[in-house]
């Protein structure tokens, strides 16, 4: 019986250890609030907001020939997985002269399933450089008004995304050329995100 019961121990322990690390120490605690001052999107045709939703918020300007793999890279690492929570959302924004290579990009998404969730919004240059800067970010738009780098927003209109720099991850955003960040940092971080949306609920309902 003992023997049994140190086999049983020797095989569930390495598994255990492994589910905790290999998930992520982030997924114990709370994804940092990075920017509390982002600014709200201004009057658009979509009418599409950030307040009250969890957003991921990227900049693809006019060119998006050059970009447009990011679209994909995101949709297939990040959008597959999230996309059903209730508010989730992923926000684009782009200049009025992208309009034609938005709907290919969208036709070529459709191929690959639901595309509800994305959110192309038309903005003037300007405009998207103001929302930029008020982001916290060590990346600049480059001259088509774009960035390879994506930002997640919460309900509040707040920065998430973890404080450490290191040479996995350049802070504070994600490099959507990155399949390995995608995969290894920013599902992780969104998923922290979503748990905390999920455990206020549940609380919200006990209160009641």
């Amino acid at each position: 019986m003992k023997k049994t019961s140190i086999l049983i121990i020797l095989f569930v322990f390495p598994l255990v250890a492994y589910l905790f690390f290999a998930s992520g120490i982030n997924n114990f605690g709370v994804l940092p609030t990075l920017n509390e001052q982002l600014k709200e999107l201004p009057s658009n045709e979509q009418e599409v907001v950030l307040k009250d939703h969890i957003s991921i918020l990227s900049f693809l300007g006019s060119d998006l020939e050059y970009k447009k793999a990011n679209a994909f890279n995101l949709n297939q690492k990040i959008y597959k997985r999230f996309y059903e929570f209730k508010d989730f959302q992923f926000v684009v924004l782009v200049t009025e002269s992208a309009r034609k290579e938005v709907q290919e990009i969208l036709a070529e998404l459709e191929t690959l399933g639901d595309t509800t969730k994305w959110k192309f919004v038309y903005l003037e240059a300007s405009q998207i450089q103001e929302i930029y800067s008020s982001l916290t970010t060590v990346e600049r738009l480059d001259s088509n008004t774009a960035t390879n780098h994506v930002f997640i927003i919460d309900k509040d209109l707040k920065q998430r995304g973890r404080e450490k720099d290191d040479e996995k991850h350049p802070y504070p955003s994600y490099d959507a050329t990155s399949v390995a960040t995608l995969t290894n940092i920013m599902i992780d971080d969104v998923k922290i995100l979503l748990a905390e949306y999920r455990l206020a609920l549940k609380r919200n309902n006990a209160d009641r």
